[in-house]
């Protein structure tokens, strides 16, 4: 796909996701690979691209770091995120000059995925769990692909509650409120996490400045739910912290599918990260699953839970397979940030 329609497609994307701002913004980058500014100089190694390889996200990533972080304060006076005015037009004269001589932070942003440890995924994420626990009455050991910073890790430190019904910490900052549709998980099963361990390329430490500003980056700047539920989630990972491992998943989930445990659930999980794999290690990933499902058994079951793309990419399906019997459902369809999730298991 040309950049210019990568770029035209984020801001259709923003817009319909409530994000005005970057919608705005990413349609003037458009326009200005189209015109041969800045923008087209700075990311000509971009010429073609992919809407899974993110290069608007990355772009406005690096940028928004930098707003956060003080260092562009002719942006920082638009941005929503610093107590800016929302202006995008006003905002383009600034960032278009900015993108003219681009400092290390923006050009680094370009070269890695976004990390975006959204924490509104659990809402849908948090269902499947509880669907593991109730119909195998066995502790949860959670191994998360792609965990960045570990927040999902956390999915029980957080609060959910529907029709008077309520799982989690009920003291949590964290707190998932009436959002499922056409019926909610289980939420008065009795969860117990047993182990939770996480890999990814490149973890995030959510505990130093270095790790909150790089999450908080990734977060659209005209979004306060979203930004108010991750800072949320930020204290709640000072306080409680969980192991995420670097390397490369097919190896690493390997290595943790060796043998079954037993008197354990384990729950292998994953959200918007299919994407980032490359096709031999999704294959990787798809086989040592099918061998350790193979393995399975009543007293050591294996399951994959997901939350990836549908079909119709204006949502996320939330899939689950478990072994022995290896019976795929899906439990529910969400957004792919905050918002409402419809539960249909």
């Amino acid at each position: 796909m040309p950049l210019a329609d990568a770029l035209r497609v984020q801001a259709k994307v923003c817009r319909q996701m409530g994000a005005p701002f970057y919608s705005a913004l990413s349609e003037r980058l458009a326009g200005d690979v189209d015109a041969g500014g800045p923008t087209a100089t700075l990311l000509a190694a971009h010429r073609m691209t992919t809407v899974e390889a993110a290069v608007p996200l990355r772009l406005l990533g690096g940028v928004h770091r930098l707003v956060l972080a003080g260092l562009a304060p002719e942006l920082s006076v638009h941005f929503p995120s610093t107590g800016g005015d929302g202006d995008a037009e006003a905002a383009w004269p600034a960032l278009r000059a900015l993108l003219a001589d681009p400092p290390p932070l923006v050009r680094g942003a370009l070269g890695r995925p976004p990390q975006t440890n959204e924490v509104g995924r659990c809402a849908a994420l948090v269902g499947g769990f509880l669907v593991v626990a109730r119909d195998t009455g066995l502790p949860l050991r959670v191994l998360e692909l792609g965990a960045s910073a570990g927040l999902h890790l956390r999915f029980d430190r957080y609060w959910y509650e529907a029709d008077g019904v309520g799982f989690g910490d009920p003291a949590s900052p964290v707190r998932f409120l009436d959002l499922w549709d056409a019926g909610r998980p289980p939420l008065a099963t009795r969860l117990v996490v047993a182990d939770r361990r996480g890999c990814d390329r490149a973890p995030i430490d959510p505990t130093t400045d270095e790790g909150r500003l790089t999450l908080l980056a990734y977060v659209w700047p005209d979004q306060p739910t979203r930004l108010a539920t991750l800072r949320a989630a930020l204290a709640v990972a000072r306080d409680f912290p969980v192991t995420i491992d670097r390397g490369e998943i097919p190896g690493w989930l390997r290595e943790r599918l060796r043998e079954p445990v037993e008197d354990r659930a384990t729950v292998v999980v994953h959200s918007i990260t299919w994407q980032y794999l490359r096709a031999e290690e999704r294959a990787d990933v798809a086989a040592t699953l099918a061998a350790a499902g193979a393995r399975a058994t009543g007293a050591a079951p294996l399951a994959w839970l997901r939350l990836e793309p549908a079909a119709d990419p204006a949502h996320t399906d939330l899939r689950l397979t478990v072994w022995p019997r290896g019976e795929e459902r899906l439990l529910a369809t969400a957004g792919y940030h905050w918002g409402r999730v419809r539960w249909l298991a």
